[in-house]
């Protein structure tokens, strides 16, 4: 297994608790397909160097984690088609 870090963004528009219900559904993604979360980073709102869908603010995230494949394939399908989310980064440490 490999490490890897991601960071996402998410839409500025929600509130508090489906923030954390987000964070929760898109950690569940990667532990449901084999990954072992090792750290999870919440920076906050903050203003986005550019415009992204419109919005100048996020929420951002990251978590560090192993995983096979497997795992960042079914991640990177659902959050591509989940609107919530404005950006996200997946980086190999």
């Amino acid at each position: 297994m490999k490490n890897y870090e991601i960071m996402y963004i998410l839409a500025p528009t929600l509130d508090e608790s489906s923030t954390k219900t987000t964070i929760e559904s898109l950690h569940k993604i990667l532990t449901d397909n084999g990954a072992n979360i090792t750290g999870v980073k919440e920076w906050g709102m903050r203003d986005l160097a550019y415009p992204i869908k419109k919005q100048t603010k996020g929420y951002y995230v990251i978590v560090e984690f192993s995983a096979e494949p497997k795992a960042l394939n079914e991640f990177d399908r659902i959050v591509r088609l989940d609107s919530r989310v404005l950006r996200f980064l997946v980086t190999v440490c």
